[in-house]
């Protein structure tokens, strides 16, 4: 029997007018463990939309999303957000750090929500930080670091619990070229270490080709990128499908 895979969405739909075309518009998509895609399309073509519905955040208007086999569309609010703080990570472009918060105390949030014993958290922040690059940075304020200093602060901060799901909306969109790719290569470096899943939303070529494999979202369609393939893992080329009617 093949592994189940950590995402799969069936014929996916999403509207927001009746009198208008869906943004989505049948899509479906599987994403296998261990497998870091990317999904480039234009500001507008419906990028966050997907990401929303992806996180929960949001109900499609037909079709079935699952996460690790669970139907996201069964589940009352309470659930759905349980399910986001144990399984799901976010990367945002705008970063989200809080301000008034240390490093390691943002970094330390998703524990915290889960209930995780203080001193199970502070190792876990230690390694986490050390990991990306911020070992002895913990007492240190946002305000202090760098753009991309702060950005690795939500990295650990996203990947600290061991999501079985990353998501990363434009991660480097607020960072130079050389910062950004520093970020890429963080980011995919630290999802493999912890076993987990990612998708990365991007209009830029450059950061989509830090993944295994990469899809372009237009027209309210979800296709390959022609010669994608080429450059992930066997397994990330025979497993992950997408199509849309």
């Amino acid at each position: 029997m093949s592994e189940l895979p950590v995402l799969s969405l069936v014929d996916v739909v999403r509207r927001y007018r009746a009198d208008r075309p869906p943004v989505l518009d049948g899509v479906s998509f599987t994403l296998p463990r261990g497998a870091y895609v990317a999904i480039m399309g234009e500001s507008g073509v419906g990028k966050s939309t997907l990401l929303n519905l992806v996180a929960g955040l949001d109900a499609p208007d037909a079709g079935r999303i699952e996460l690790d086999g669970r139907d996201l569309g069964a589940l009352d609010d309470d659930a759905a957000t349980l399910l986001r703080r144990r399984e799901m990570g976010f990367v945002f472009q705008a970063f989200h750090v809080l301000p008034y918060m240390t490093v390691a105390q943002n970094a330390a949030l998703p524990l915290q929500l889960l209930g995780v014993p203080k001193d199970e958290q502070r190792a876990r922040v230690e390694s986490m930080l050390q990991a990306v690059g911020l070992g002895g940075y913990g007492g240190r304020y946002p305000r202090e670091l760098s753009g991309g200093e702060v950005q690795r602060v939500a990295i650990a901060r996203a990947l600290v619990h061991r999501p079985k799901l990353l998501l990363a909306d434009e991660p480097t969109g607020n960072l130079d070229p050389r910062t950004a790719t520093q970020i890429l290569a963080l980011l995919r470096e630290q999802v493999r270490a912890n076993a987990g899943s990612a998708i990365l939303i991007t209009h830029s070529r450059a950061a989509a080709a830090t993944a295994d494999r990469i899809f372009v979202l237009d027209g309210r369609r979800l296709e390959p990128l022609d010669g994608a393939e080429e450059s992930g893992s066997a397994a990330t080329r025979s497993a992950a499908t997408v199509g849309a009617r």
